[in-house]
C-alpha cells in the first residue's frame, strides 16, 4: 500500500509542475490557453415527455436536463409567484465513485448551489408563473441527470439548466369564475398556445481553478486533480455576478480572487453570447430541424 500511495503522490505532484510550467506561457496540455472552453454540444427538446428539456455534452462530461411543468400552491411569503424545484441525480454510470450512494451528497451539493444562483429575482421572473395569486401557481421541476463525468460539473450543467429552460413550454391557462365565487381553471385546447420564459437574466457558472500561481476555465479531470481551490463565479449574459462560491481545501488571497471575478465576468459574457446563438439558431429551424435525441 505505501508503494501505491507513494506513486499516486508522484503522479500528483508531477502532473501539477507539468501544467503549472504549461500555464505560464497560457498553454494547457490539450492546446487551449487558460480562458478557453472544450467544445460544447447543446440540443434542446431530447424528451418527449417533458415541458422542456436539453443535453449538454462538454468534452467527456454529459448532462440531461428535464423541466416538467405541474400545477401547484404558491409558497406563502410569495403569494403571487411561482417557483421552482431542483432535483440532481448522479448516474452510478457516471464515475464508479456514484455506485450505491456514492452520489447522494454531490447532488445535494449541485442542487444546493442551483437555488442559490436562482434565489434572485432577476434571473426568472416567477411571477408570470402565477396562475392565481395564493391558490394556484406553475411549478418547475428541473431535473438534472449526470450521465458522465469529465470535469467542470457545475458549468455544464448550468449551461444545461438555461437551455431546458428556454425550451420550456406551459399551457396557457384561464381562470374562470362563476357566479358564486368559485373558481375553475381551463387549459388552452391549443398545444401551441403556450407561456415561454425569458432566460435572458438566466445566470451560468464559470468556474475558475487555481493552480500554481494561474487560474484556467473548464478544467479536465487532471486539471482538477491539480488544483487546491475554486471559485465558481455565477455571472449573466451582462457580466453581473449573481453569487460566488469557493469550493476545495485549499485557501484563495484576495487578489486571486478579484482577478478571478473579473475572468469569470469576462468568460461568462462570451459563454451567454455564443449560448444564446446556438439556442435562437436551433429554434428558428423548426420542429423539421434533424434531431439526434437522447440515446441517438
Amino acid at each position: 500500500m505505501c508503494r501505491i500511495f507513494s506513486h499516486i503522490s508522484s503522479l500528483k505532484v508531477a502532473l501539477r509542475h507539468g501544467h503549472i510550467c504549461n500555464f505560464k506561457e497560457d498553454l494547457r496540455v490539450d492546446g487551449r490557453g487558460c480562458e478557453d472552453y472544450r467544445c460544447v454540444e447543446v440540443e434542446t427538446d431530447v424528451v418527449s415527455n417533458t415541458s422542456g428539456s436539453a443535453r449538454v455534452k462538454l468534452g467527456h462530461t454529459d448532462i440531461l436536463v428535464g423541466v416538467k411543468a405541474e400545477m401547484g400552491t404558491p409558497k406563502l411569503e410569495k403569494p403571487n409567484e411561482g417557483y421552482l424545484e431542483f432535483f440532481v441525480d448522479c448516474s452510478a454510470n457516471a464515475t464508479p465513485e456514484f455506485e450505491g450512494r456514492g452520489g447522494d451528497d454531490l447532488g445535494t451539493e449541485i442542487a444546493n448551489t442551483l437555488y442559490r444562483i436562482f434565489n434572485n429575482k432577476s434571473s426568472v421572473d416567477l411571477k408570470t408563473l402565477c396562475i392565481s395569486p395564493r391558490e394556484h401557481c406553475w411549478v418547475l421541476y428541473v431535473d438534472v441527470l449526470l450521465l458522465e463525468c469529465g470535469g467542470n460539473l457545475f458549468d455544464a450543467i448550468s449551461i444545461a439548466v438555461k437551455a431546458a429552460l428556454f425550451n420550456t413550454s406551459i399551457p396557457r391557462v384561464r381562470v374562470l369564475e362563476d357566479e358564486e365565487g368559485s373558481k375553475d381553471i381551463e387549459l388552452s385546447d391549443d398545444p401551441y398556445d403556450c407561456i415561454r420564459l425569458s432566460v435572458e437574466n438566466v445566470p451560468c457558472i464559470v468556474t475558475l481553478c487555481k493552480i500554481g500561481y494561474r487560474h484556467v476555465v473548464d478544467a479536465t479531470l487532471q486539471e482538477e486533480a491539480c488544483s487546491l481551490a475554486s471559485l465558481l463565479v455565477s455571472v449573466t449574459s451582462k457580466g453581473v455576478v449573481t453569487c460566488m462560491r469557493k469550493v476545495g481545501k485549499g485557501s484563495l488571497d484576495p487578489e486571486s480572487i478579484f482577478e478571478m471575478m473579473e475572468t469569470g465576468k469576462r468568460v461568462g459574457k462570451v459563454l451567454h453570447a455564443s449560448l444564446q446563438s446556438v439556442l435562437h439558431k436551433e429554434e428558428s429551424l423548426g420542429p423539421k430541424r434533424q434531431k439526434v435525441g437522447f440515446l441517438g
